[in-house]
């Protein structure tokens, strides 16, 4: 890690004084009152090179690693030298399988492996605090006024809430207090919207989405998280 990366971990979570203020909507996308975020974890730095390399590291643990190629020691055959080292007025040539002849072994080609690494917990934490921050600075915050709770798994509840609210064509992301199976299940179909409870989700989640949405009592439970 930078130096610049160090100190960030170092100071965990930049606080400012400046307190974002934002637009609290119903369920049935009217304005009702108005929030303020905790400037702790939504006003902080945005540090980009921390927010780059974590985002690489959750791309990269999604990667397979199952390319695999055969090398000359792989392939079939060619044990056998195909003619004579001298006296035939060709190149000379110890086996068929060799990287230089048509269906040879393959010389530096991937392997099976595991793309994926890790970073400090602390790290993660402060690229959490920076994406929710870009996303305040970006208006991609929206507060509602209670968590959606279905009673029962319809899909076509969770999409009506999203047409009152005008983002239904954008990239969302549903942050919930608790886990609801009812909430689950009917979020489950609809392409666009992601959801996740307070204590799972993390910067890969906010930066690949275009809003996001949770309640009061969620933002209660996503500070208490940082404070760990």
């Amino acid at each position: 890690m930078t130096s610049e990366k160090k100190k960030a971990v170092k100071k965990h979570i930049e606080k400012k004084d400046d307190i974002p203020v934002v637009d609290v909507y119903s369920l049935s996308g009217k304005k009702v009152d108005k929030f303020k975020l905790d400037p702790a974890v939504f006003n902080t730095k945005v540090r980009k090179g921390l927010l780059h390399e974590t985002f690489i590291m959750y791309m990269a643990s999604l990667r397979q690693g199952n390319a695999s190629t055969k090398t000359r020691a792989d392939v079939r055959g060619g044990g056998k030298k195909p003619w004579r080292q001298k006296g035939t007025g060709r190149a000379r040539s110890g086996s068929i399988r060799s990287p230089l002849w048509r269906g040879g072994g393959i010389v530096f080609g991937p392997h099976p492996r595991d793309y994926s690494f890790a970073i400090p917990k602390r790290a993660k934490k402060v690229a959490i605090a920076s994406s929710l921050s870009a996303k305040t600075k970006d208006n991609g915050i929206m507060v509602l006024e209670k968590d959606p709770a279905p009673k029962q798994p319809k899909t076509k509840d969770i999409a009506k809430i999203l047409t009152a609210l005008k983002i239904s064509d954008k990239r969302n992301l549903l942050l919930c207090s608790k886990r609801d199976q009812n909430l689950m299940r009917s979020c489950k179909n609809i392409k666009k919207l992601t959801l996740r409870s307070s204590d799972d989700f993390n910067a890969h989640d906010v930066l690949l989405n275009s809003r996001i949405l949770f309640s009061r009592e969620t933002h209660d439970a996503i500070v208490k998280r940082f404070k760990k």
